[in-house]
């Protein structure tokens, strides 16, 4: 029986209680060891808090020495005195049932891991790595393996770390609170693998069970704990990438993006095992007979099919960890944690390391602007408003049934910031697309009247929300040169893709929504009507350099009613694939840089479904392959010719050649390269009429590469054209000093190079 313990020593009675109760926002103060004095003598006083045991020793393994605890104030509040000066690390052997555990006592650890010079920057929104701090994280503390946690829940009353190693109990293991409103505690003998949340309780009582908002790894859906995981194993293999891409300006780049949902790409038959072992994800209840392809398995059949196809980019809808498959990633719980649904992390780092090995830049969709309301999220996360504005006209998308963050609070800012930089980091990933950009630049945004707050000077504009923008995309391109940030920006908000210091938002790169909904239109009605709605085609060229615009036909395009891109096509189904090759001949043309999602590159027939695969079948059917055939070539032209995409952002590198002949639907340009005498030039015909002497202006004499035609035979068109080019003729047109008298097939669009080696004497034999 353990010695009974003098009184100096007992804790006041009201100690004991928050202790039980989980009220105590230090329980440092008393469990673990505690320096006293007792008649003179220095000696310890240990106290352990573990319910359920029944006994309780205290270990001293290189003393070899064992004292048992007693428990006088509370059956599960053990204790006793150790009378020496110096007291080594010692561990607990604890007595449940007819068991026994032998642990570290996880309050003999007191050395913080965040220092103050952390907290002041996680206060001022400058501690651009502080998912290195907060979290869960592998560390050793006075020789002693295990994890160190840390979770911001400044309202809370108590906060437990509760998982599999203790009974998902709260009672075990209660953090200690900072002043700044930071828990922590370090957790002896936990390793990778280990599954966790926080216990939160409010000062009403109430307890909520959260995930990590700063986990690296969460559970398989409907799962919602997260993994204590390692992010610093796996050993990268795309240095000459990386360094490659610090010296280079994606502008004056070829960028030709595959938008791709990994989920729905391809699926596997539930049945097949995975080739890493790791166990199969089913699709979903519509789906029950499939499983989703691991990162693994996308790396060996994704990144080979996108750079056959010639793209320079892989897109991927929202990786971030989401428990609602069908919000396709755009509703996020967890920030920081690649979705376990195709594998680990380091999964997803041998997916983006294939990628740059195979000469793939990896983008992936972000999501600061709003995150789901479920109950193990951020949503209320500490018993209050924490991540989300109070106000519900600030604070909440009706429409969506999601919260938007507080983007006036420097700690959920810093949250933000610091989960852009994350992304690159960690993952090595090539740009990020920030999605719905309008609906964080304004307050009214999806809100009736009187639904929504104005601003301090009685606008609509989310200045707190624009200071956000700014910051990211400063403090990104300051760390990472040579990426990119793309704004999904639908409005007429100015200098959206411009430099911060000029008063722009940073972004570098800008979805061209106005394009994107008139060209969709103008090739949607039939070619007749084509006529009166010219403008469709040509007014994109009024504003295309006031912004460093990105032509998209993406996900958003083929789903809710609005038909796949094929079926958009009118006419037949000669007519409508036709249609659909001009449609992305004229789109690699026009000044801006690329993005198609997953389908439209052979001409898929349905809408995109999240739960399906493509229709992969489509292409045993000539057409179907002849126009991925198609996409390929013009990918390839796209890449050789700088002239396409040196100066998309230039009024030096695009003229018109005649936009104004709308009684034919044609329209002709020039597209110049930087720093070259070297231009292509594009002319399109959006009827199905052919047209056999079709005269159009050039400016330099010589003979003019036929070097891109979308009704080529190969492709499944008529086979019309002008035998591989044609020389100019001494005939001033469209105010130019030389002209081409070309045949123009039907519903086609024509690219031509003039050949400088071919000279000018052969011009005599015309």
């Amino acid at each position: 029986m353990p010695a009974s313990l003098p009184s100096v020593v007992e804790l006041a009675p009201d100690q004991v209680n928050l202790l039980v109760w989980n009220k105590h926002h230090d329980p440092f103060a008393v469990l673990g060891p505690h320096p006293v004095e007792i008649e003179g003598q220095s000696a310890w006083v240990i106290r352990a808090y573990l319910p359920g045991a029944k006994g309780a020793w205290v270990l001293f393994p290189q003393q070899r020495l064992e004292v048992e605890m007693g428990a006088s104030q509370h059956p599960h509040l053990f204790q006793c005195v150790i009378y020496q000066a110096d007291l080594p690390i010692y561990q607990l052997r604890v007595l449940e049932g007819d068991h026994e555990r032998v642990v570290y006592d996880p309050y003999a650890f007191r050395s913080p891991k965040l220092t103050d010079f952390d907290l002041h920057l996680f206060g001022e929104v400058n501690h651009h790595r502080i998912y290195e701090k907060l979290g869960a994280h592998l560390t050793t503390v006075d020789g002693v393996a295990g994890v160190y946690f840390a979770v911001w829940a400044p309202h809370a009353r108590n906060v437990s770390v509760i998982g599999d190693f203790n009974n998902w109990d709260g009672r075990l293991h209660q953090m200690r609170k900072g002043h700044t409103g930071i828990w922590e505690l370090f957790i002896p003998d936990l390793a990778v693998g280990s599954s966790y949340k926080y216990e939160v309780k409010n000062w009403e009582g109430h307890i909520y069970q959260k995930s990590d908002p700063y986990s690296f790894q969460q559970e398989v859906r409907p799962k919602t704990a997260s993994i204590v995981t390692d992010l610093d194993r796996y050993t990268w293999g795309d240095q000459a990438w990386m360094e490659q891409r610090r010296h280079q300006d994606p502008l004056g780049r070829p960028v030709a993006i595959y938008e791709v949902h990994l989920g729905s790409w391809l699926h596997r038959a539930i049945d097949v095992p995975t080739p890493e072992g790791s166990e199969p994800v089913q699709v979903s209840e519509f789906n029950p007979g499939a499983r989703f392809l691991t990162y693994r398995e996308m790396a060996a059949e994704l990144i080979p099919y996108v750079r056959d196809l010639g793209f320079t980019h892989l897109e991927l809808l929202p990786v971030a960890d989401h428990p609602f498959d069908g919000s396709w990633g755009y509703q996020v719980v967890s920030y920081f944690a690649a979705t376990s649904r195709y594998g680990t992390p380091e999964d997803f780092m041998y997916f983006v390391d294939q990628c740059h090995q195979n000469g793939l830049g990896v983008i992936v969709d972000w999501v600061p602007g709003h995150f789901p309301r479920d109950g193990h999220g951020l949503a209320f996360f500490d018993g209050q408003h924490l991540y989300e504005y109070p106000d519900p006209r600030k604070g909440e998308h009706k429409e969506w049934g999601t919260l938007v963050f507080d983007y006036g609070r420097p700690e959920v800012r810093n949250f933000l910031v610091a989960n852009a930089l994350f992304w690159f980091d960690k993952y090595h990933i090539d740009g990020i697309r920030v999605d719905a950009v309008a609906s964080m630049l304004y307050l009214d945004y999806g809100r009736k009247d009187g639904e929504w707050a104005v601003n301090q000077y009685g606008g609509r504009e989310h200045l707190e929300a624009v200071d956000f923008l700014r910051q990211v995309n400063h403090v990104l391109f300051s760390y990472f040169p040579g990426v990119v940030s793309i704004a999904e920006e639908s409005t007429a908000w100015p200098m959206v893709s411009w430099p911060t210091y000029v008063g722009g938002l940073g972004f570098n790169l800008k979805w061209n929504m106005g394009w994107m909904h008139d060209t969709l239109d103008f090739f949607s009605m039939d070619p007749w009507f084509r006529q009166f709605h010219q403008n469709n085609i040509t007014f994109s060229i009024w504003y295309a350099f006031t912004e460093n615009f990105m032509l998209a036909l993406s996900h958003d395009e083929v789903v809710h009613g609005k038909a796949s891109l094929l079926s958009k096509m009118p006419g037949d189904e000669w007519q409508r694939f036709a249609n659909q090759r001009a449609l992305l001949a004229y789109m690699f043309a026009h000044p801006g840089k690329k993005t198609l999602f997953m389908g439209m590159e052979f001409g898929q027939w349905s809408e995109w479904n999240v739960w399906g695969d493509l229709e992969w079948h489509l292409l045993q059917y000539d057409r179907h392959q002849q126009l991925k055939d198609f996409v390929t070539v013009l990918c390839r032209l796209y890449r050789q010719e700088p002239a396409l995409y040196t100066l998309d952002f230039s009024q030096a590198g695009f003229e018109w050649i005649d936009c104004s002949d709308n009684r034919h639907s044609v329209v002709s340009f020039l597209r110049r390269a930087k720093d070259s005498e070297e231009f292509v030039l594009t002319v399109c015909n959006f009827t199905p009429q052919p047209h056999s002497h079709y005269r159009v202006g050039v400016p330099e004499q010589g003979f003019y590469t036929e070097v891109l035609n979308s009704d080529a035979r190969e492709f499944g068109g008529s086979g019309m054209g002008n035998l591989g080019g044609k020389w100019t003729d001494e005939w001033s047109y469209h105010g130019r000093p030389y002209s081409l008298d070309l045949c123009l097939p039907p519903l086609a669009v024509l690219m031509f190079k003039l050949d400088r080696e071919k000279t000018t004497p052969a011009l005599a034999g015309h």
